[in-house]
């Protein structure tokens, strides 16, 4: 007895509008997913505020998942999920590049990080503390928590255009960044960012390397990897960021 609709499972319905093309199914298959282009739009609602309003951001995102579950291969070794996350990122990330959305201030905070950063890798040979970084800027560590916490959304962001421009073989998008100059990784081909990209993860400390890798290979999110490590989930957003902010200005280097 074949199983209705409500009784199969994501790959279950796939497989069937695979096979049938069915316009209902296509259409199911839209409201299991449509909560997911809800929360990228809602958890990057920071980027876009100031130029656009989160139904456009979700009425592209429909459109965009429509199109997906025609396109979507179910033989790759690929969660839909992750698939349909990363396309609704890339429609922001198109909005950002098209729109000035950091404040001054900042990418002030963010340009004067990453200066610490730099000079103090120069200087000790290795990554520095939160309290060196801190003694650099001549701040308290909360004074620099606070600024870290600010531009986190700047820093993930910048580095996900540069994975999202190696993945569409070039480099003629600028990558945001705090000094608004064009890094010297535009000019890098895929295949040699991904081996700059593994280089680079070796300079960075154990828990930042698990963090990265469980984010961007196991596709975990902030909060199924604070569970992983035990710690809270902006402590874990943090530690992010600061790899990616690394990650980054080894690249650039």
């Amino acid at each position: 007895m074949k199983k209705k609709r409500n009784e199969m499972t994501n790959e279950e319905l796939f497989a069937e509008y695979k096979a049938t093309s069915d316009l209902g199914i296509k259409n199911e298959l839209v409201l299991r997913y449509v909560h997911i282009v809800k929360n990228v739009a809602i958890q990057m609602r920071g980027v876009y505020h100031d130029f656009t309003q989160i139904d456009d951001i979700i009425n592209e995102g429909v459109l965009a998942l429509m199109h997906a579950i025609d396109k979507f291969d179910m033989d790759k070794n690929v969660k839909f999920e992750s698939f349909i996350a990363k396309r609704m990122r890339g429609i922001v990330i198109d909005i950002a590049r098209k729109n000035d959305w950091v404040p001054r201030s900042v990418r002030k905070a963010a340009k004067d990080i990453d200066k610490a950063l730099s000079a103090l890798y120069t200087e000790l040979g290795r990554a520095p503390s939160d309290e060196e970084i801190a003694q650099y800027l001549n701040v308290t560590v909360e004074k620099y928590y606070d600024d870290l916490r600010k531009t986190n959304l700047m820093n993930v962001l910048s580095f996900e255009m540069l994975l999202d421009d190696g993945e569409n073989g070039g480099y003629q998008n600028q990558v945001m960044n705090t000094n608004t100059e064009t890094m010297p990784e535009h000019y890098l081909d895929s295949m040699e960012l991904e081996r700059e990209i593994k280089m680079g993860l070796e300079s960075l400390r154990e828990r930042e390397k698990l963090v990265v890798s469980l984010h961007y290979v196991q596709d975990l999110n902030m909060k199924e990897i604070a569970a992983v490590l035990g710690v809270s989930e902006p402590r874990v957003s943090q530690i992010h960021s600061n790899a990616l902010r690394k990650l980054r200005l080894y690249l650039k280097e």
